[in-house]
């Protein structure tokens, strides 16, 4: 049954659109943060594995978030790694790289999610939707903020 919440369709269909975006950019990012976690070395070894947990931790309670938000609009929510790997703008890569190289990615990956939640903003102003913009909103104040901090510890 579809929700009758005041969205209109076409603009829940975009909203869906770029949350399942936002989904599967935070899900490789939270995968990728784990993965350095487990893997970082180097006489920066414990601040960054005790960063990475803090961040992954907090990126795997952002996907429940995301996906909430996607069913309370009336789509199911994409759950599979082929769906993650067709709608991420997220890179996979091979090996472990080195901590600053780590660094750098997380950056990348950070601001890349930072760039699929603005595009989904006009969408959600269109449609009125006001969680949703208070959801993207919070993700964009922590990843920016996320961003920032691994930023400054490549100066």
């Amino acid at each position: 049954m579809k929700p009758n919440i005041g969205i209109p369709e076409k603009d829940r269909d975009k909203i869906n659109e770029g949350l399942r975006k936002l989904l599967a950019d935070t899900t490789f990012l939270y995968l990728k943060t784990h993965n350095y976690h487990w893997n970082v070395t180097g006489p920066l070894f414990n601040t960054l594995h005790l960063m990475f947990m803090t961040q992954y931790t907090e990126l795997w309670n952002a996907l429940d978030l995301i996906a909430e938000r996607i069913r309370s609009l009336g789509y199911p929510a994409p759950g599979s790694y082929k769906a993650f790997s067709s709608l991420t703008s997220l890179k996979e890569e091979d090996g472990v790289p080195k901590a600053e190289e780590m660094i750098q990615n997380l950056v990348d990956g950070h601001e890349a999610v930072i760039r699929t939640a603005r595009n989904i903003l006009p969408a959600a102003e269109s449609g009125a939707d006001e969680v949703t913009l208070d959801l993207l909103t919070q993700r964009l104040e922590i990843h920016e903020k996320t961003a920032w901090m691994l930023r400054s510890m490549l100066e």
